[in-house]
C-alpha cells in the first residue's frame, strides 16, 4: 500500500464526517455544557471507537455481526437504545431543577467521583462502537484501498488513522466553533434549550438506528 491509499480513503470518509451524526450532536452538547475538554473527552472516545471498528474488521469480527442477521439486529438495537437512553438523560438533566441542583453542588463544591470524568470519553466510544453502520464502512469501503497481496490488518489500521485523522480535526474544528459562540449561549434559557434540541436529536437517531435497515 503506497500513501495514496489512506489519503484517498480519509477522503472518501469526508463526506461521512461532515455529516451531522452522534458525535456531532455529542460534541455540541457537552461544549456548551462543560467546555472545550468535555467535547475533547468526546472525540478521543470518538477515534478510539473507529479503531475499536478497524481491529474488529481485521480479524473478521466485523464481517461476522453484518453477515448475520441476529447479530446485526442485536448490535443495531443496543445503539439505538444507548442513544435514547442518553437523549432522555440530557433532557432530563436540562429541567430547571436539575440545572439548579448541579449550579447548587459546585458552589458547595462537592467532589465529583474519579471516574466521572470519563463520562465525555466514554459516551464517545460507545456512541461509535455501537453502531453497526461505522463498521461497515470497513467491510464495504476500505476494502477498495486494500493491496489483496498485503497483509490486511497493517493496511486497515493505515486507513483508520487517516479516518481518525479526519474524523477529530472536523470535530476539533467544530468544538472550536461552538465554544467561541459559548457567549450567545450563556443565558439559562437558551443553555436549556439547546440542551434539550441536542437530547431530542440523540433520541432521534436512537430511532432511527433502530428501524434502519441494513
Amino acid at each position: 500500500m503506497n500513501w495514496l491509499a489512506p489519503v484517498g480513503f480519509g477522503l472518501a470518509v469526508l463526506p461521512l464526517c461532515l455529516t451531522p451524526g452522534v458525535s456531532f450532536t455529542l460534541v455540541t452538547e457537552r461544549v456548551l455544557g462543560s467546555g472545550v475538554r468535555a467535547g475533547a473527552g468526546v472525540i478521543a472516545g470518538t477515534s478510539f471507537g473507529l479503531l475499536t471498528h478497524a481491529l474488529l474488521a481485521g480479524v473478521g469480527l466485523s464481517a461476522l455481526v453484518m453477515r448475520s442477521a441476529t447479530a446485526f439486529t442485536v448490535v443495531k438495537l443496543l445503539g439505538a437504545l444507548y442513544l435514547i437512553v442518553l437523549g432522555v438523560r440530557t433532557i432530563w438533566a436540562a429541567r430547571p431543577a436539575a440545572t439548579a441542583a448541579q449550579a447548587g453542588d459546585r458552589s458547595s463544591g462537592r467532589c465529583s467521583l474519579p471516574w466521572n470524568n470519563r463520562g465525555d470519553f466514554v459516551q464517545g466510544y460507545l456512541g461509535n462502537v455501537l453502531n453497526p453502520k461505522a463498521a461497515a464502512v470497513y467491510l464495504t469501503l476500505a476494502p477498495q484501498f486494500l493491496v489483496r497481496d498485503h497483509p490486511l490488518l497493517p493496511q486497515i489500521m493505515l486507513l483508520c488513522a487517516a479516518h481518525v485523522i479526519v474524523a477529530a480535526s472536523w470535530l476539533l474544528i467544530w468544538a472550536g466553533v461552538v465554544h467561541m459562540s459559548r457567549r450567545a449561549f450563556r443565558t439559562p434559557t437558551l443553555r436549556t434549550a439547546m440542551s434539550r434540541i441536542s437530547g431530542l436529536v440523540l433520541v432521534a437517531l436512537g430511532v432511527r438506528t433502530a428501524v434502519a435497515a441494513r
